[in-house]
């Protein structure tokens, strides 16, 4: 696969199947060359990478009950399923009312502190970070895919319109009050990680030390704190610096093996108690001031996490 200079997957014209390679082998290489771009646009979609990896699966079940030969942009054509795919899966979870619109935080992606692990970078591409994540499950089903398919995807409104049963203006309308409700939480983080490092291990030193005016110090007045306990707890969100300094300097007094982690390409920190996860925190910090912290401490949804690459 390779990518025209908007950065949309494109397909060249598949060549004629050499002698002596099965149609069907020869097809699922082709569909391999695009499956880390589909991975990508699903996990934008859905927030979650078992969700994702079902839904490319589905597109590849598509693909190989259909006359390839026939598709003229490959590329275009898996994105196009994969969207409505995700699209279908997003409609079901918001009519099973199993949570609160935005009661789910998404599934994290967990590297090494030094670096980010080849296979994931796909996936973390177009600042992809786990802030803007929770707020694209605020928004409707429609919204999401055309926000994702328009503006990190660059797919025009004329090839969205179909799959959210749209004009395209409609469809640029779903996209723009998407846009707008993402620039209005502040979900980019600083583009210096060693600066959102720095800032990430004083906080947690403040709170270690139950130092209150030096973990003010490093808040933003309106800082949020958002935290997914399971389908018991629910969810908890915190906001204003005071009440954030608080519940840092409370936490601080738990027994836990804090690890320094990078959580979707940004700072942040894996907690463990007595051997098994606690929690999972990444901090977006935006002008040397923590502006959100999101918090995992669902531990089914721990437990289902691959954290090895932390030890």
């Amino acid at each position: 696969m390779d990518r025209n200079p908007s950065g949309r997957a494109r397909s060249s014209p598949a060549p004629s199947t050499a002698p002596g390679v099965n149609e069907r082998d020869y097809l699922a290489d082709r569909f391999e060359a695009h499956r880390s771009h589909l991975r990508a646009v699903a996990y934008r979609m859905l927030g979650s990478l078992s969700e994702a990896d079902d839904a490319v699966q589905k597109a590849w079940l598509r693909l190989s009950r259909t006359d390839a030969g026939e598709i003229e942009n490959l590329g275009g054509w898996l994105t196009t399923v994969v969207a409505r795919v995700s699209l279908d899966m997003l409609r079901s979870r918001k009519a099973r009312r199993e949570e609160p619109l935005d009661a789910r935080l998404p599934e994290p992606i967990v590297d090494r502190a030094d670096g980010i692990d080849p296979e994931h970078e796909a996936l973390l591409a177009d600042s992809v970070g786990l802030a803007l994540l929770v707020v694209l499950e605020t928004l409707t089903p429609p919204e999401r895919l055309a926000f994702v398919l328009h503006d990190i995807f660059d797919v025009p409104f004329d090839e969205i319109a179909p799959i959210v049963d749209r004009s395209p203006e409609a469809a640029r309308q779903l996209a723009s009050r998407a846009r707008r409700r993402v620039r209005a939480e502040r979900t980019e983080p600083d583009a210096d990680l060693e600066t959102q490092r720095e800032v990430v291990d004083a906080f947690m030193a403040a709170a270690r030390d139950g130092d209150f005016d030096r973990l003010l110090a490093m808040l933003d007045p309106d800082v949020v704190v958002r935290q997914d306990l399971g389908p018991v707890g629910g969810r908890r969100e915190i906001r204003g610096a005071a009440a954030v300094a608080a519940q840092a300097a409370s936490y601080a007094q738990l027994e836990l093996d804090i690890r320094p982690a990078l959580i979707n390409g940004v700072a942040g920190a894996v907690a463990f108690r007595d051997g098994q996860p606690f929690s999972i925190g990444v901090v977006t910090v935006r002008n040397g001031k923590i502006v959100e912290l999101d918090f995992l401490t669902d531990r089914e949804r721990l437990q289902q996490l691959d954290l090895t690459v932390l030890d």
